[in-house]
C-alpha cells in the first residue's frame, strides 16, 4: 500500500498568495498531500481565481444579511466537512472564527500572522510595528486558539526595519518571509510532526531531514 495522501482546505479572504505559495510547494516538493478546496468568505477575492487556475476546487461561504457569527461558522464548518481534511489553512481569511469553531478543528487549524506574536496582534500590524518604533517586525505561524493571534508558535521570521520603510515596503518584506515559514509549517501538521509541550510547539523532522 501506498503512503496516505492528506488533504487541507485553505481558507482566503483576499489575492492568495499564501495559499498560492503552499500549493506550489506541496507539488513542487512532492507532499504525501493535497489541497482539496479553496473556500473564501468574498466571492470578488482574487485567490479564487489563482487557485482555480491551479485546478483546485473553490467555494464562497458569504455571511448572510442578519445571521450572527455562530450561523456563518456552522455553515463553514459544513462545508469544509464535507472534505474531511486533515488540516484547515487559514491563509489571510479575514473573519474572527468563534471557540465553537476553533474547538472543533484543534489541533489542524494553523494560521500565519503579519507579526512577531505576541506583539500586534489583530489588524493593522505594519502600521502599529512602525508607530512603536521597533527596530525588528516579522511575521508568526501559530496553532489556532479561541483567543486571537495567541495560539502556540510553530515558527517566526524576523525582518530588520529600515528607518524609511513604509507600510507598503515593510508588508512586502514580512510577505515574503510568510511565503518561506508558512508552507513547511502547514506540511509538518499534515504529517503529524508538530509536538505541543504545554505552549511550546516542537517540529519533528522529517526522515530525509534525519539522514
Amino acid at each position: 500500500m501506498g503512503e496516505q495522501v492528506r488533504s487541507m482546505v485553505i481558507l482566503i479572504s483576499g489575492t492568495g498568495s499564501n495559499m498560492q505559495a503552499i500549493a506550489r510547494a506541496c507539488v513542487e516538493q512532492g507532499w504525501s498531500a493535497r489541497v482539496a478546496a479553496v473556500i473564501s468568505n468574498r466571492a470578488e477575492a482574487a485567490g479564487l481565481r489563482l487557485a482555480a487556475e491551479m485546478g483546485i476546487a473553490t467555494e464562497v461561504v458569504e455571511p448572510r444579511p442578519g445571521a450572527g457569527r455562530e450561523a456563518y461558522d456552522q455553515e463553514l464548518a459544513r462545508r469544509i466537512d464535507r472534505h474531511a481534511p486533515d488540516a484547515v489553512v487559514l491563509a489571510g481569511f479575514m473573519r474572527v472564527l468563534g471557540e465553537a469553531f476553533v474547538g472543533r478543528y484543534q489541533g489542524r487549524l494553523i494560521n500565519v500572522h503579519p507579526s512577531l506574536l505576541p506583539a500586534f496582534p489583530g489588524l493593522h500590524t505594519h502600521r502599529r510595528a512602525l508607530e512603536a518604533g521597533v527596530k525588528w517586525h516579522g511575521a508568526t505561524v501559530h496553532l489556532v486558539s479561541a483567543q486571537v493571534d495567541a495560539g502556540p508558535i510553530v515558527d517566526q521570521a524576523v525582518v530588520a526595519v529600515q528607518d524609511d520603510d513604509t507600510e507598503a515596503s515593510l508588508a512586502a518584506r514580512v510577505l515574503q518571509q510568510e511565503h518561506r515559514i508558512y508552507a513547511p509549517a502547514v506540511r509538518a501538521l499534515l504529517e503529524g510532526r508538530l509536538r505541543l509541550q504545554g505552549r511550546r510547539v516542537r517540529t519533528l523532522a522529517t526522515a530525509r531531514d534525519a539522514a
